[in-house]
């Protein structure tokens, strides 16, 4: 699932590169999708990104951790692949309800990108293996729950100040997904979480 998701990602951003009315068709944008009734746009925008290096981050950190998430999945049989579009999508659509409501009445309001569905497969990585080294910037290994920790405080924070074009809410709602998600599979892998990290600390 994680390369199907990849390559059509990768064909519609790259098609829509040279596209400003495709991009604006599919974009997300709050009041097209509660006033026009535009609800494709929930997820149609996951599949568009701003530049280059926009979608070729969130794919590498997709194809690095979706991977991961589907072996974590093979132990629901047939159902793996249909969680994991839910962990993806859900994802998705979590990670942009604050901003439905926030911008519901903002018709300047747009926004383009997977990254509140990455997030959430990254963090539903790091909620199965929370000592995992994640390289950060590629470069500096942390374990993945402290990671975590940096991650939410700062797009918090972020989110908060409000100074830049970057989704920081959709970043941290994501994450929030991705992370109670595989709870929501099972609750038992609550109690494995804390396992593993009371296994170190």
């Amino acid at each position: 699932m994680t390369t199907i998701i990849i390559i059509a990602t990768c064909i519609v951003s790259v098609i829509a590169f040279g596209r400003p009315d495709l991009v604006d068709k599919l974009q997300f944008n709050a009041s097209k999708i509660i006033h026009k009734n535009e609800y494709y746009r929930l997820i149609s925008h996951g599949f568009v990104h701003a530049n280059w290096e926009h979608l070729l981050v969130n794919m590498i950190v997709l194809y690095s951790f979706g991977r991961a998430i589907e072996m974590d999945f093979f132990v629901f049989g047939r159902m793996a692949d249909a969680y994991f579009l839910l962990l993806y999508f859900g994802g998705m659509l979590f990670s942009n309800v604050y901003a439905l409501y926030k911008h519901r009445n903002n018709f300047y309001y747009n926004a383009v990108g997977a990254s509140g569905a990455v997030s959430a497969v990254l963090f539903a990585a790091i909620f199965f293996d929370p000592w995992n080294k994640i390289y950060f910037f590629g470069l500096l290994p942390i374990p993945g729950i402290v990671f975590a920790l940096v991650y939410l405080a700062y797009s918090y924070y972020m989110s908060r100040k409000q100074n830049d074009n970057i989704a920081h809410d959709a970043h941290f709602l994501g994450a929030l997904f991705g992370f109670i998600y595989p709870i929501l599979l099972n609750g038992h892998y609550f109690q494995s979480f804390l396992d593993k990290l009371l296994r170190v600390i």
